[in-house]
């Protein structure tokens, strides 16, 4: 009998087991989704619209088999790793095989500058996915704004690999270079709170996975720069573990030292500079669906809510409790602060009415947000509009800027 990898397409198919195993288990495909979301403005030919939504695809998937390599990963998407099952080798073989075949798929665009900007766009990736692995193994706390920095890198590459591409064709010459940023950010930061906080990361991952990693995640950070003399959490971090009861404790820390309340503020913050840069590109409801399907998970009240309110690690919790009681008190304080008064009183009443009789409240909460932002500016340039963007750096306020290149 002939040996079957004689074939070369036989041997495709036994080297590309590993990703076509992760390929066929189902995501979020939100990539494809911006694509075509992005597509909105630039209006370029399907043809490569399909060619380049594949590349983003393959991309993704490739790194994904490599990243939960690194990060000795159990499960993706509800199963079982792939390395877990082909094994390390096969699966980064894989994952290097699919980044070239990325590449050549690229080449079919004809076009001469997309092999300049695939190698630009992957370097990008591989430092910032570098940075974040040097940090973990070396028990390094970045600071807020070179974690940004690392994320806008290897989450941005993904990202901007694809709209980068989009532009060689189209006619079209907007900037999206803040928004592109912005929207790493938000995906990154998100995925870091749901990890820590949410069943279906639970369900989809290993409880809290984060923390069995060493990762230095948003919330992460923001618990240890900001109480510095304290080293419970770095300690839980070096010794990688999977006992749940240490990393409820942790999580318990995170929650006492304000780091989850804080990065789901960042979120909504990072959600309504995103929606105010839609506007100011002129305007795009297929990416605005994106934005408020992926803040839809901020409706959800923290699994560790209950567990903080039965006073679980200590009298400590008391005093998070009565902190959280002031959420709203502290949000108007921000956007009264910021810039974002309504004169009209009456209507916000009503809006606040209706929000009670069962609207969800991240909704809300931007609804109210766009609305004093579009009234302010109206009042301010003849009905123009004409964003806003400022920066906070306080550990109260949520972080707020406009990423200009």
């Amino acid at each position: 009998m002939e040996n079957e990898t004689s074939d070369p397409d036989a041997e495709n198919r036994i080297l590309l087991e590993p990703y076509e195993y992760i390929r066929t288990i189902p995501g979020k495909q939100i990539r494809p989704k911006l694509i075509k979301a992005f597509n909105h403005w630039l209006h370029i030919p399907d043809e490569k619209l399909l060619i380049i939504s594949e590349i983003t695809e393959m991309l993704h998937n490739a790194s994904l088999l490599i990243d939960d390599i690194q990060d000795n990963s159990k499960l993706r998407r509800g199963s079982p790793v792939a390395h877990a099952i082909y094994g390390a080798p096969l699966t980064i073989n894989a994952a290097n095989f699919v980044y070239f075949l990325a590449l050549e798929k690229a080449l079919t665009l004809n076009h001469p500058d997309v092999t300049k900007l695939f190698v630009e766009q992957l370097i990008e990736l591989h430092h910032g996915q570098g940075m974040e692995i040097w940090w973990r193994d070396n028990f390094v706390a970045p600071s807020e704004d070179e974690y940004r920095t690392m994320v806008i890198q290897k989450c941005g590459g993904l990202l901007n690999i694809g709209i980068r591409l989009m532009q060689l064709f189209s006619t079209e010459q907007q900037n999206f270079h803040s928004i592109c940023q912005l929207l790493s950010l938000l995906f990154q930061i998100r995925d870091d709170y749901c990890n820590l906080i949410f069943n279906e990361h639970i369900q989809h991952k290993s409880y809290c996975e984060d923390l069995t990693e060493g990762k230095f995640s948003f919330p992460v950070i923001h618990a240890i720069n900001t109480h510095d003399n304290d080293t419970r959490i770095i300690h839980i971090l070096k010794q990688r573990t999977h006992d749940y009861e240490l990393k409820s404790y942790c999580l318990h820390l995170l929650h006492e030292f304000g780091s989850i309340k804080y990065t789901k503020r960042v979120c909504c913050d990072l959600a309504k500079s995103t929606f105010e840069e839609i506007d100011f590109l002129g305007g795009n409801i297929y990416l605005e669906n994106i934005v408020r399907t992926l803040m839809k998970v901020f409706d959800e009240p923290d699994d560790d809510e209950q567990r903080r309110s039965t006073n679980k690690f200590g009298a400590n919790n008391n005093i998070l409790a009565t902190d959280e009681l002031d959420d709203d008190e502290e949000e108007e304080e921000y956007y009264s602060n910021n810039g974002y008064d309504d004169d009209n009183n009456q209507s916000n009443s009503q809006d606040e009415q209706e929000y009670v009789n069962g609207n969800d409240s991240i909704n809300y909460t931007l609804q109210k947000t766009q609305k004093k932002f579009t009234n302010n500016n109206s009042k301010t340039n003849n009905g123009k509009f004409s964003p806003v963007y400022q920066q906070q750096t306080t550990n109260n306020i949520p972080y707020s800027s406009r990423f200009d290149s």
